[in-house]
Formats: structure tokens, C-alpha cells, sequence
């Protein structure tokens, strides 16, 4: 194992509100001349090993151990004291490699949706019945317990959450604002006047114009959180032509420098929505955030892709060369939960390469369409409240970041997503 990735993963297990030099203290070595060295040594479980790392001899078996009472993927729960050393075997260091590199993906590349994403249920914290906790996040807490037992003084972390994202990508500004749009609103019935007032009226009266309202509700979370604690993005499409892409509009168009300079008005981020064609062939990805960068006039550093479709590891290679420092597509589409392992941003690492770069990558904690569409997880009203309180509950827990993602259409088709999204803000500023 590299020592920067080693050096961070116990960097980030430690956290940030906890003085580096502690890191010090914790050692990952099986070698007992040197156990003396630390307050706390983790003994590897071989994940690493040359003819183990990158074969299918790699991943877990289930059933997963467990160490008091979370799931632990390497190593046995097994503890002892040697000296004053807390010697385990719980490899919670490859165990949270696994989880925040998405490990598990790279090693079935053959296991794809029609949309070429990684299914969150087949993923092991699924099949295991955990993605709903952030259990790296738990293996901190376990961590702070074990440095506390060896009489490591620890600043006490305060439950809360501690950014907050409301994000919203835009698919479909319009519903009826284009020719084709036109022709849509007659076959729906409205009548040629209607039709045509819905063409070249107010953008403000076309049902998946929804802005303003969202908007509205944004500013007031971010008014009580305060903009430093409090983040709202629109992430827009620059290019793509695949018919996942449809509709496609102008960046240049009146409707949409009307959209960017409310966005602006508002204090939003703009980033960039990388297309689906773009997820295919990475090699695009530069051009449309050229491209939206000249119709901005501004560096775009954040980036997500549409349909939450990320190849992996070429699309984040390609992100990082072209200079996007904050990627906020890591969730599932068919189930949410924490994909990452953790509530908390971590930096990409590159389970091929095994090298750490500069990229972050925010984890999504809820998405609209995952929670309500039938083809997911085809939630009513109150399951998807009951699930989302519970993610919140846990970010504020272990004091991490809450990733919403809202589209605009909707607030347009659900009735019940203005109600939830809400209530969910509500929950945040309490």
C-alpha cells in the first residue's frame, strides 16, 4: 500500500477537528518490534498483498464480522492489549479503502445498468443491508473510542451538519418554450392561444420553469445556515447529443441567460452538468466545460454528471485533468444511501492506478427521482420523508455533509416533492 493513500485514509478516519499529529499515534503493521512505537496498531489483513490486491480473491466474503456492532469487511473483531498498545485485527483501514474508492465497482466492470452505472443493489453494502449508514463514518467513532482507551486526550465533536448542498441540475428548463414544445402543448389539449402565449410568454408561466420558487426556498436555508455552512449549484448542460440528452438547449438562448443571471442574482454556484455522451466518451468532457465556461465568463470547477452515469476511472481522470476540483455524482440512481461509505467528501482515489488525487468527491445523499420513481425505490410521501429524516439524522451524527439533488421538473410533476424537499430543508435548519 502507498504510504500518501496510507497517511490519508488514517488522516481522514482520525478527522479533521482532531490534531494531525495524532495520526502518529496509530500504526498499520503486523511487524511486533514496532508495536511499542504506537497507542494503537491495526493489523493488515492481506487485502493489500501482491496476488490478492486486484483479484476477486480481494473482495469480502459474507457474511460479514463485525466490530461492536458495525460491519467490518478485513480482519477478524479479535483485540488485545501488547504492552500498552490496543493491538486489533479489525483492518478498518482496508476496509475504508474498499468503501470510499469504490473498490468494488472496478473489480465488476461487468456488472452495468442499460445506462452503463454501477447498480447500488449490487453493491456489497446493499447485499450486506448497510449502505443506509455510513459505516467508515462509524469506524471514525470507533477509532476516537480506541485512541480514548489508550488516554489520548480528544476535543469533543459536536453532532451537526456541517455543509450543506442544494443542488439542482437542470434536464429540462422548458416544457413547451421550443417549436417541438409548441407542438407538444397542442396535442396536450391547451388550444392554439394557450399554446402560443406558453411559446412566447413569460418563461416564468411554463410548468417546468420552477426557478423562482426553488430558488426562493434555497435562500432561505442559506439566509438561517449562512453561506459559508449552506452551498445552492446549478449544474447545467453545455453539450451531449445522445438521446439521453433531449432536450437539448442553448446556453446562449434568452430563456437561458435569463436562468443564469436569476441563478447569479441569487448567490448560486453554476457547474457543470457533464452530458451522457460525455459520460461515454470521457474525452468530451473538456470541450463542454470549455463551452460553458466561455458562456459564463468564469472557471467552472464543480461538475456532476447527467443520469449520475460516471465511468469509472476514466470519467474522474479526465475531470481531474481538465481541472474540476468537486465532483458531486456519487450516489446511486435505483437506491439511496451512502455510496461512499461515508457522509464526509473524501479525495478520489484510483483503485487501478492506487494513486490520490486532487479531485473531491461530495457524497449524495438524496436525489428526488430515486426516492419516487417506481423503477427505484418507488417511495409514497411518507417513506421518502422517513428515509430522508434518517440520512439527515446520521449526517448530523457523525458531523458530515448533506448532498440534495432537486430537478426543477420536479417540482412541476410531483406535487409532493414541493412538500418534501420543504420539509427536508426544514429538518436541516432545525
Amino acid at each position: 500500500m502507498r504510504h500518501r493513500i496510507l497517511h490519508y485514509i488514517i488522516r481522514f478516519l482520525v478527522g479533521d477537528d482532531i490534531p494531525g499529529e495524532l495520526t502518529e499515534t496509530i500504526g498499520y503493521t503486523a511487524d511486533p518490534r514496532q508495536f511499542d512505537r504506537y497507542n494503537i496498531v491495526i493489523i493488515p489483513s492481506g487485502f493489500f498483498e501482491a496476488g490478492t490486491y486486484g483479484t476477486h480473491a480481494s473482495l469480502p466474503s459474507m457474511p460479514l464480522a463485525d466490530i461492536e456492532g458495525i460491519p467490518l469487511l478485513f480482519g477478524t473483531p479479535r483485540a488485545e492489549w501488547v504492552g500498552d498498545t490496543w493491538v486489533t485485527h479489525a483492518d478498518i483501514i482496508a476496509s475504508t479503502y474498499f468503501l470510499i474508492s469504490r473498490y468494488e465497482e472496478i473489480m465488476r466492470r461487468d456488472i452495468r445498468d442499460e445506462h452503463g452505472r454501477f447498480p447500488g443493489k449490487e453493491s456489497l453494502p446493499y447485499r450486506a443491508g448497510f449502505l443506509h449508514r455510513p459505516i467508515v463514518d462509524e469506524y471514525r467513532a470507533l477509532l476516537h473510542r480506541w485512541l480514548c482507551q489508550t488516554h489520548v486526550s480528544l476535543p469533543e465533536v459536536k453532532p451537526r451538519i456541517r455543509q450543506v448542498y442544494l443542488t439542482h441540475d437542470v434536464d429540462a428548463p422548458t416544457l413547451y418554450r421550443s417549436w417541438k414544445g409548441l407542438i407538444r402543448s397542442i396535442r396536450d389539449g391547451r388550444g392554439i392561444r394557450s399554446s402560443l402565449q406558453s411559446k412566447f410568454g413569460p418563461v416564468e408561466k411554463d410548468p417546468y420553469y420552477t426557478f423562482p420558487w426553488m430558488f426562493q426556498q434555497d435562500g432561505l436555508a442559506r439566509k438561517t445556515l449562512g453561506t459559508d455552512r449552506c452551498h445552492a449549484i446549478l449544474f447545467m448542460r453545455s453539450g451531449g447529443k445522445s438521446v439521453y440528452d433531449k432536450p437539448h438547449y442553448r446556453l446562449r438562448d434568452k430563456d437561458m441567460q435569463g436562468l443564469i443571471a436569476s441563478a447569479r442574482e441569487q448567490g448560486l454556484s453554476i457547474g457543470l452538468h457533464s452530458s451522457y455522451q460525455a459520460g461515454m466518451n470521457p474525452s468530451l468532457i473538456e470541450k463542454e466545460k470549455n463551452d460553458l465556461e466561455r458562456c459564463l465568463g468564469e472557471r467552472v470547477r464543480l461538475n456532476r454528471h447527467h443520469f449520475l452515469a460516471c465511468r469509472e476511472p476514466e470519467d474522474l481522470d479526465r475531470l481531474e485533468a481538465v481541472g474540476i476540483t468537486d465532483d458531486f455524482t456519487m450516489g446511486y440512481a435505483d437506491v439511496a444511501g451512502f455510496r461512499l461509505g461515508t457522509s464526509h467528501p473524501v479525495r478520489w482515489i484510483n483503485p487501478v492506478t492506487r494513486r490520490l488525487s486532487s479531485l473531491t468527491l461530495h457524497p449524495l445523499t438524496l436525489m428526488d427521482c430515486t426516492l419516487s420513481e417506481p423503477k427505484y425505490m418507488g417511495m409514497d410521501y411518507d417513506e421518502a420523508l422517513a428515509h430522508g429524516q434518517l440520512s439527515l439524522q446520521q449526517i448530523r451524527r457523525y458531523g458530515g455533509e448533506a448532498v440534495l439533488l432537486w430537478h426543477n421538473t420536479s417540482f412541476a410533476n410531483k406535487e409532493y416533492h414541493k412538500k418534501l424537499y420543504t420539509h427536508l430543508l426544514n429538518d436541516i435548519i432545525a
